[in-house]
């Protein structure tokens, strides 16, 4: 009992953390195989995760609810979870790289996306959705945008963005908590 609950704190805060790799997993594995899927599978599958990730984020709003030491890192992943919820966010991926705060990887991502729509291998559509998702997560980082990307982000963001930029800040100072979790989630891998 010397630890106070420091020991358990940090187990919670681990479980927590793989439980949600595990579905951010699930989801990005769901999007790469959906042309292996019938539409039917595809979309049972996906609203089965999507129960999953409501059912985490009902239990971290118990366990926010209840501990308020935990809720300053616990936010960060809220965030994720309402942005895949609402499907604000329809690309894993970023969802990830959002929740850990790694606007170095989203940066290197949208790099890797202007590439693959210049040779041919992305889609426009999907390119624009894609890269109007990491500029918001860039901007909700508090990362500086340039003048065309802000352009850019005004001319193809659609509503679920506006309703996940308005929820997000209903929940508070969006850079503490990503700065805390991405402090903490660093020292958990190591």
């Amino acid at each position: 009992m010397a630890s106070r609950g420091t020991t358990e704190t940090s187990k919670l805060k681990q479980n927590l953390e793989e439980q949600l790799d595990r579905l951010m997993q699930q989801l990005q594995d769901l999007e790469e195989c959906r042309e292996e899927l019938d539409a039917d599978e595809y979309e049972e599958t996906k609203k089965e995760t999507l129960e999953q990730l409501n059912e985490f984020n009902d239990s971290l709003k118990k366990i926010m609810s209840g501990d308020m030491t935990l809720v300053d890192e616990l936010s960060g992943m809220q965030l994720a979870i309402q942005a895949a919820i609402s499907q604000a966010f329809k690309t894993p991926e970023v969802i990830r790289m959002f929740a850990k705060k790694q606007p170095r990887q989203l940066r290197t991502r949208l790099a890797e996306m202007d590439r693959d729509l210049m040779v041919g291998k992305l889609a426009r559509d999907l390119y624009t959705q894609q890269k109007v998702e990491i500029l918001t997560a860039l901007r909700k980082l508090g990362e500086k945008l340039t003048g065309d990307d802000e352009m850019f982000l005004s001319a193809n963001a659609g509503t679920a963005l506006s309703q996940f930029e308005r929820v997000s800040t209903d929940l508070g100072s969006g850079d503490k908590v990503f700065a805390l979790a991405s402090v903490e989630v660093e020292k958990a891998k190591q």
